[in-house]
């Protein structure tokens, strides 16, 4: 056996140029780049940042509750499935060993994807997670010591939760860099033998990817490890399309906002000390959730009729009276000459003085006869939730290391890599982001462990499109489905 640097391996290799010479900076920088790349050596380098195994791509898809998406590849041989990113809860589950869990074939949604579901018994490199395991959260419902950790999480908004039992398996990660090296990743997460709700047909029917703060999920799982640093960003394009890097911190120019963090039940909560619409500002303080998993933003009063009362008193547009088929009270008639000016534009004040733009607070909805748009903004009951909506046209970094949020305004475009997504052979879609009319029910978001988000069923062909309010007229991204 002889080591890769050595010189007889140089020798015998022929290879000369660019080899470092022994004991040389080159020459260690060298072996310490090799040791990091190693699959499954726990050294992490602050700089690096891992994505899924078929890349970093992220897609909002309309007939599934209008969440981001990718595919994420799990054990050994690799099974892929395409999940829904989720800031606002904590457990990564798929599928498995099913009673009871949404149909991989038959259903209008799964015709256009590829759907899977997780076996153990089928995977080398799956491993039981025992109820004496300290990620095993619920005891309490152990059968014995060394018996399979059960699980159970529900998700107030329309009845909706998931249950089964804790695996451990590998997820199969790369580096972004240039070298694109593989890298496997031991993690928990939950074979999801029992789903209800929305999870059954309208929102995550192939896994949900809850990345937030608890110990169980997978951001936390990969720093702890030393595999990247203790961040990860999403960007959220205007056209749908968005990337999610693990391990990236942002950059030095980015704003930020402190965390509010609760150290029971740590979330991405940050606090808002003002808001403008228009010109006019609004001194109103309220602390919110950055929630990827809701698509719409929501706010409790008095936060909610002050932000909505002003942008009402602004708007020129015709104003609709409330339909109780959708949640937004404040909509309007398009007019012929659509023009961003007719639309009062929108941004907070985050505790810290920066200033969070929202370039898209309105969603067009669109009838066979008429078209409308809406502020969409839902009044709440219980929880300020920041949604996918405003964070549209942003990199969004939450960095659990120095306890921050960042956002910076971002072409999703920039950064490298371009995932497959798992498409049908005879799916003749265009990417599901911009895919129009595949038929299934849908809602407003994932369901959250904290407040109803659920949006009424209608019986008519709606179209939901996302728009800018700061180009010079308002170009319309329609997205038809049924509602």
């Amino acid at each position: 056996m002889h080591h890769r640097f050595s010189d007889s391996f140089k020798n015998w290799s022929g290879l000369t140029r660019n080899w470092p010479e022994k004991g040389s900076f080159e020459y260690y920088a060298a072996l310490a780049h090799r040791d990091q790349m190693l699959r499954g050596r726990r050294l992490s380098d602050a700089d690096a940042s891992l994505a899924f195994s078929d890349g970093n791509s992220t897609f909002r898809i309309s007939s599934l509750g209008f969440l981001h998406y990718t595919t994420v590849e799990l054990g050994t041989p690799g099974v892929k499935f395409m999940v829904a990113l989720d800031t606002g809860s904590d457990l990564f589950w798929v599928p498995c060993d099913c009673s009871r869990c949404a149909p991989t074939h038959g259903a209008s949604y799964a015709s256009d994807f590829e759907l899977s579901i997780y076996n153990p018994r089928e995977s080398s490199t799956s491993k039981k997670v025992t109820c004496n395991n300290d990620m095993c959260a619920q005891r309490n419902r152990c059968l014995g010591t060394f018996s399979s950790c059960p699980y159970i999480v529900s998700y107030v908004s329309a009845q909706t939760s998931t249950s089964g039992i804790l695996v451990k398996d590998v997820l199969h990660l790369t580096t972004e860099d240039g070298g694109r090296e593989f890298v496997e990743a031991y993690v928990t997460f939950g074979c999801g033998q029992v789903q209800s709700g929305s999870f059954l047909d309208i929102a995550a029917p192939n896994g949900l990817f809850g990345l937030g703060m608890e110990k169980i999920s997978v951001p936390s799982v990969l720093s702890r490890e030393g595999l990247i640093a203790d961040s990860f960003s999403m960007c959220f394009g205007h056209d749908g399309i968005g990337r999610i890097s693990f391990g990236d911190k942002g950059s030095p120019d980015q704003e930020e906002t402190p965390f509010n963090v609760n150290p029971a039940h740590p979330t991405y909560n940050v606090t808002v000390t003002q808001a403008r619409v228009g010109t006019m500002l609004i001194d109103v303080e309220f602390t919110a959730l950055f929630d990827s998993g809701t698509s719409f933003t929501y706010m409790v009063d008095p936060a909610y009729s002050r932000v909505s009362e002003k942008f009402h008193s602004l708007a020129r547009d015709k104003w609709r009276p409330p339909d109780p088929r959708i949640p937004f009270e404040y909509c309007y008639d398009m007019s012929p000459d659509a023009n961003a000016s007719l639309v009062p534009s929108m941004s907070l004040t985050m505790k810290g003085g920066r200033h969070f733009t929202v370039y898209d607070p309105i969603i067009v909805i669109s009838t066979q006869n008429e078209i409308v748009y809406c502020l969409a903004i839902v009044k709440s009951t219980e929880l300020n939730i920041i949604g996918q909506n405003f964070m549209t046209g942003y990199r969004v970094v939450f960095d659990r290391e120095k306890l921050v949020l960042g956002w910076k305004k971002f072409d999703c475009y920039d950064v490298e890599d371009y995932n497959n997504f798992p498409l049908q052979p005879h799916a003749s879609m265009v990417p599901p982001a911009v895919a129009a009319g595949l038929g299934s029910n849908s809602s407003t978001g994932s369901a959250k462990e904290a407040s109803n988000k659920s949006l009424s069923s209608v019986a008519s062909t709606y179209c939901y499109s996302y728009t800018s309010v700061f180009t010079s007229l308002i170009s319309v991204f329609l997205i038809c489905l049924l509602l």
